[in-house]
């Protein structure tokens, strides 16, 4: 029986850079976890170990830092774009490439107010502290003629200490969950969104940072906003605001984990639990999957 080789993509992942920005006392950083793969015409390099098609690996790796220079990293998806068009348009063999960033955000270390101030002490912007909060995503891939870009977050805590519901759900004889009329509601936020950027001749990219901000803003505007009675009607929510306020955004894609806090039992202590003491329990956990998208749009956010 015949054998065929299927998709196959190669590249270096996880590139770990950080860029200083030093143009003033009030240094800038840049933070990025970046991973290229390429694919096209790499038959021969599985098929008979030949290399006269492939780009080595640490030849992209150098490509990630020199550029980092070269180009400076205004945003991710700008840096991102930058590379895949690079791999592409510059080596024949590669038909496709696809970069994937996450960015760690740093917090300037706050120091005192002028009135507190020791004598001799200078407000320098050169110390930061590493924020414990979201990762920022970005995947671009370019095909040699449009570029699609699917930002997003990851890790991003919220919690509803009220105004959530759940019951009135299917119950059967395994059924042991009882019925809430006001719990807390919790989840860690994985968020998507395709941008209807195509990189087309004269077309202006978007202001991704800026775009980043209000998108998140509006995700956490609509948890906090919902009074919710399940955690899919909550996605919904948080998926809808985005698109009515981000005309940039076709698509968006949400996995949202069911953070359970459960009311802890009290009464062997002779006392009442009134809502006010949960035991948070990491897992097992429901996972509620789910996208959001203009009319006509046709979803190309992978499902995970």
């Amino acid at each position: 029986m015949a054998h065929v080789l299927g998709q196959n993509q190669y590249g270096k992942a996880e590139n770990r850079i950080v860029r200083v920005y030093r143009d003033s006392t009030r240094h800038e950083i840049k933070d990025l976890n970046v991973s290229v793969a390429l694919s096209g015409d790499l038959d021969d390099v599985h098929l008979t170990g030949s290399n006269a098609n492939c780009l080595p690996t640490d030849t992209t790796k150098n490509t990630v830092y020199a550029f980092a220079k070269e180009y400076g990293i205004e945003s991710a998806e700008a840096f991102g774009i930058t590379l895949a068009k690079h791999f592409v348009d510059n080596n024949e063999p590669i038909h496709r490439a696809r970069i994937r960033i996450e960015e760690y955000t740093w917090d300037r270390i706050k120091t005192p107010d002028s009135s507190a101030r020791f004598i001799g002490s200078e407000e320098v912007g050169h110390s930061f502290t590493r924020n414990g909060g979201e990762i920022r995503t970005s995947e671009i891939t370019y095909d040699g003629t449009t570029v699609q870009v699917i930002s997003g977050l990851k890790e991003l805590t919220v919690l509803n200490s009220t105004n959530s519901e759940f019951w009135g759900y299917i119950k059967d004889k395994y059924t042991t969950l009882q019925e809430a009329y006001d719990r807390i509601l919790a989840t860690q936020v994985t968020a998507r969104w395709k941008y209807g950027f195509s990189g087309a001749e004269g077309e202006a990219q978007p202001n991704w940072n800026r775009s980043y901000q209000h998108i998140r803003r509006h995700m956490l505007e609509a948890f906090a906003e919902t009074y919710s009675y399940s955690l899919q009607q909550t996605l919904h929510s948080m998926g809808t605001r985005v698109l009515n306020n981000r005309a940039e955004v076709d698509e968006v894609r949400l996995e949202l984990p069911n953070k359970h806090h459960f009311l802890v039992d009290l009464s062997p202590f002779g006392l009442k639990n009134e809502n006010e003491v949960y035991y948070a329990a990491d897992r097992m956990y429901g996972l509620i999957e789910g996208t959001v998208h203009r009319e006509g749009v046709v979803p190309v956010i992978p499902v995970a």
